[in-house]
């Protein structure tokens, strides 16, 4: 059989290989950094650390979670990306449900969808945008990080494709059941759209809480920034007054080492989330892959 061809099995194992040599290249980083926030401080500040704790230690994570500005954005990192997360899945549902009807159904389908498409290509700019938030009173507040990106374009697209590939016969049986737009949306799409949905749930999420930019422009004060943010002042700028250590407790752990849990714990979330979506990851990475 073609499957058990030495042609076949060489390919199999090269993918094998190449496939775990990927693997390792994502997943060592993460084990340096957990080695690195368990180790004490001589080893750590001298790079003697590899990929298992020298002088184990959990200091780094007492200092850490006894660190109230750590704690208060990491919760405001928490809050953003739910909320995000949700108001946005709502939107893009809402928007690419009609948008996906053709265009007897849905007139003038084709002028919102090119208006859409504009807001993809320009923006109004970092400026404007500024402007728009201080008028607004959201400054200083977590709206101020999730209503400017509440909508996104290419989600709605892709949302969009992906409704447009569902077989309409279930929709036209949704209107003589009695069923209207909303309860047709709520109960025949959105079940079937599950993998689509999960994917770009996750991408709406990995984006959030990665997000460290809006934050230090649309915040004034570092207690209320989202947890990239604080990372990115720590970490990036090496300011290490913005998380209210004192100095005398810095002589007893390594900055890198505080910096390394942080890392860690600002990863967590993330890996542990994508294994619970991963079985819906495939197949919603083909939407919109189709149709236009």
């Amino acid at each position: 059989m073609y499957h058990k061809t030495l042609g076949y099995r060489l390919f199999s194992a090269g993918n094998y290989l190449m496939l775990g040599a990927i693997a390792l290249l994502c997943v060592l980083p993460i084990i340096h950094i957990l080695a690195v926030s368990f180790s004490s401080m001589a080893p750590a500040s001298s790079n003697l650390v590899g990929f298992w704790p020298k002088g184990f230690t959990t200091d780094a994570y007492e200092k850490t979670f006894g660190n109230t500005n750590f704690l208060q954005s990491l919760w405001i990192s928490v809050q953003r990306t739910i909320l995000a997360t949700v108001i946005g899945m709502v939107l893009v549902l809402l928007t690419a449900f009609p948008l996906s009807k053709e265009e007897h159904a849905f007139r003038g389908r084709s002028i919102y969808i090119w208006f859409f498409v504009f807001t993809l290509l320009f923006s109004g700019g970092l400026i404007p945008s500024y402007i728009l938030v201080q008028k607004l009173g959201l400054m200083n507040s977590i709206w101020a990080l999730i209503l400017p990106g509440a909508v996104s374009v290419w989600n709605i697209i892709l949302m969009m494709n992906f409704f447009k590939g569902l077989p309409r016969e279930l929709e036209e049986a949704a209107y003589l059941d009695g069923a209207g737009q909303l309860k047709t949306l709520v109960l025949v799409f959105v079940p079937l759209s599950m993998p689509a949905i999960a994917t770009l749930s996750l991408f709406t999420m990995v984006y959030q809480w990665n997000s460290w930019f809006d934050g230090m422009i649309y915040m004034s004060d570092t207690k209320h920034y989202p947890l990239a943010s604080l990372l990115q002042t720590i970490i990036v700028q090496q300011d290490f007054s913005k998380i209210n250590v004192d100095p005398k407790q810095l002589e007893n752990i390594s900055q890198r080492t505080v910096r390394a849990a942080q890392i860690f714990i600002g990863a967590l979330p993330i890996l542990l989330v994508y294994p619970f979506l991963q079985r819906f990851f495939v197949k919603g990475m083909v939407i919109g892959a189709v149709k236009e």
